[in-house]
């Protein structure tokens, strides 16, 4: 895309970024308006939270599960300047999805708070994620919950082709919650954790994480 189109087709009051990310999610989930969460304060004005936003959409797929996404991780806004870089940003946004948990009464706001930690951690530390990183939680990934799942995986979402951006590459990576055992596993030997992805996907094909999951 040149300048030129660029100034042609956007608006400097337009979220760019946003717009290519709400397009996928729109080809996945025509005609359903998500629950939207933003931060009181924005990143840019002092507050804490580095997303300046979560999208939640409700899926029949597979099973009826939650489906996050986040906006934040790329380039969201008008910016001439990351016309046509290699990529957006950091490159990615995270999405995750979440079989309903009895104790949230349909509200699973705790992701919110873990999907805004883990941007605490990429935007304070410089490290981005790519498939088949994998990371401890430090606990159960639901704070003061009898779960075995406290480690977290990453891989492509299934139904999300990267995309190509006005301001680059654009990866939908989604966090998958493991087991303390898995983790350990593939600690112990990375070479197993696209065996334990595919393991898992036999059952699961979409990867939906699963709070009572043993």
């Amino acid at each position: 895309m040149t300048l030129d189109e660029y100034k042609k087709e956007f608006s400097e009051d337009d979220a760019v970024g946003w717009m290519s990310i709400d397009k996928e999610f729109e080809r996945l989930y025509p005609n359903q308006e998500p629950k939207h969460f933003a931060p009181a304060i924005s990143y840019m004005l002092g507050g804490d939270s580095p997303l300046d936003g979560v999208s939640i959409y409700e899926s029949k797929k597979q099973t009826d599960h939650f489906h996050f996404v986040t906006y934040g991780f790329s380039e969201l806004y008008y910016d001439e300047t990351k016309l046509d870089d290699e990529f957006s940003k950091w490159g990615f946004e995270l999405t995750f999805r979440l079989k309903p948990f009895e104790a949230d009464n349909g509200n699973p706001s705790w992701v919110i708070a873990l999907l805004q930690n883990i941007a605490k951690y990429v935007f304070d530390s410089g490290n981005w994620f790519e498939e088949y990183h994998y990371m401890p939680a430090n606990g159960p990934i639901r704070l003061e919950t009898e779960t075995e799942i406290t480690a977290l995986l990453i891989v492509a979402d299934p139904e999300i082709e990267k995309i190509q951006t006005p301001h680059g590459e654009l990866s939908f990576l989604q966090i998958v919650g493991i087991t303390n055992t898995e983790y350990e596993a593939i600690k112990e030997n990375p070479e197993t954790v696209e065996g334990l992805v595919a393991k898992l996907k036999e059952n699961n094909p979409l990867l939906i994480t699963d709070l009572t999951r043993k």
